[in-house]
C-alpha cells in the first residue's frame, strides 16, 4: 500500500514537472515572438532626412571657409550609404535569421536606396570626376563603384555589407583628396552636360518605378516601344495591346522600393543643387530643382494605414501605389524639363 501511494506521488511530481517545463517553453517562445515583433516594428521605421550641407561640413571642416566643388555630393553619397548599413537593425536585405528574415518593407526600401546609390556612383565615376571621355578615371572611384554593384542579398563570404563598406572607404578617400588643395588629380566637374547625364539616368529609373506602381490595378496598354521612328525594329514582336499588372504579393514591395528610391534621390538632388549652383543659376533652373524636390518630399509623407491598400482608381478604398506614382510622375516630368533647360546654350 505504501509503495503504491509512493509511486502515485512520484508520477504526479513527474507529470507536474513535465507540465511546468511545457509551460516554461511556451512562455519563453511567446516572449521571443513578442521581442521579435517589437524589434521588427522598430527596425521597419524609415530613417529621417538629414541636411546634406551639414553632413558635408562634418566630414570636410574646410567647407566652413571655402567652397569645394563636389564635396557635398560625395559626402551625401557617403552619408546615405552609411545610413543604409547602420540604421536600426542594420542592413536587412540579406538577413537569414528572425526578425530580419520575416521583414518585407524595409529590405525593399533598402533596395530602392541602393539603386539610386549605384546610379550616382556610376555617373560619379564616368562623368562627374572626368573632364573628357578620354580622360583617366579617378583611382578611388574606379574601386568604389563596383563595390556598390555587388549583389544585395549576399549573407556571407563575402557579405553585401562588407563590400559596401569597402565602397564607402574608397569614397572617403576620394573626398579627402577632393578637399586637399594640393592634390589636383582628384576633381569634380560641375558642368551642365555632366548633370544632364545623371538626370537622364534618374529619369529612366523613375519612369520604370512609375509604371510598376501604376500597374497595381492592372492596365491594358498600347505597345509604344517603336513609336516615333518608322524604321525602328526590335528583337521579337509584341502584341499591340499589352496587359500589365503587378502581382498582388509584390505591390507593397514596389511601393517601398519607390519610397527608398525617392528618399535617397531627395538628398542627391539637394547635394547637386549645391555643387551645381552656378550652372543652375545661369540656366535659371534652381526653382525647377526645388519643385522636383518638393514633389519627391510629398512621396515621403507618413503612411497612416497599417498596410498598403490597393483599391481601384476611383473606388472606395485608397490606392497608395497610384498616389506614389502620381508624385513620381510629376517629379519625372520636372526632370525631363530640367534636362531640356540644361541642353540649351
Amino acid at each position: 500500500m505504501t509503495n503504491e501511494s509512493g509511486k502515485s506521488r512520484l508520477s504526479l511530481l513527474v507529470g507536474d514537472g513535465r507540465h511546468g517545463m511545457f509551460t516554461l517553453v511556451l512562455v519563453g517562445l511567446g516572449a521571443y515572438l513578442v521581442i521579435c515583433l517589437l524589434l521588427g516594428w522598430f527596425w521597419s521605421q524609415q530613417p529621417r532626412m538629414f541636411s546634406v550641407v551639414d553632413a558635408a561640413k562634418e566630414r570636410v571642416p574646410d567647407m566652413e571657409t571655402r567652397r569645394i566643388t563636389g564635396a557635398v555630393t560625395t559626402a551625401t553619397a557617403i552619408e546615405v550609404a552609411e545610413i543604409l548599413l547602420d540604421k536600426p537593425g542594420g542592413y536587412l536585405r540579406n538577413d537569414m535569421l528572425p526578425p530580419g528574415v520575416w521583414l518585407d518593407n524595409m529590405p525593399n526600401w533598402e533596395y530602392g536606396v541602393l539603386q539610386q546609390q549605384r546610379d550616382l556612383m556610376r555617373v560619379l565615376r564616368d562623368s562627374f570626376s572626368r573632364s573628357q571621355s578620354q580622360s583617366t578615371e579617378d583611382p578611388d572611384l574606379r574601386l568604389a563603384e563596383p563595390q556598390f554593384s555587388f549583389r544585395a542579398n549576399s549573407w556571407i563570404m563575402p557579405s553585401s555589407e562588407g563590400e559596401y563598406r569597402k565602397g564607402i572607404k574608397y569614397l572617403k578617400s576620394y573626398l579627402t583628396r577632393l578637399a586637399d588643395p594640393g592634390d589636383p588629380d582628384a576633381q569634380f566637374y560641375a558642368r551642365a552636360d555632366n548633370l544632364r547625364i545623371w538626370l537622364e539616368v534618374v529619369s529612366a529609373r523613375l519612369g520604370s518605378l512609375s509604371q510598376r506602381l501604376s500597374a497595381s490595378v492592372g492596365q491594358t496598354r498600347i505597345n509604344t516601344d517603336l513609336a516615333g521612328d518608322a524604321e525602328a525594329t526590335q528583337s521579337t514582336a509584341k502584341a499591340r495591346d499589352v496587359e500589365v499588372k503587378t502581382p498582388w504579393l509584390e505591390i507593397d514591395d514596389v511601393f517601398y522600393e519607390a519610397r527608398g528610391a525617392t528618399w535617397a534621390l531627395i538628398h542627391y538632388l539637394k547635394a547637386l543643387q549645391y555643387d551645381f549652383a552656378e550652372v543652375l543659376q545661369k540656366k535659371n533652373a534652381l526653382v525647377s530643382v526645388e519643385q522636383i524636390v518638393r514633389e519627391l518630399e510629398q512621396a515621403q509623407d507618413p503612411i497612416y494605414s497599417p498596410m498598403i491598400l490597393n483599391g481601384t482608381g476611383f473606388g472606395m478604398l485608397a490606392n497608395h501605389s497610384l498616389v506614389m506614382a502620381s508624385y513620381i510622375s510629376r517629379a519625372n516630368a520636372g526632370l525631363i524639363d530640367l534636362q531640356a533647360l540644361l541642353s540649351r546654350g
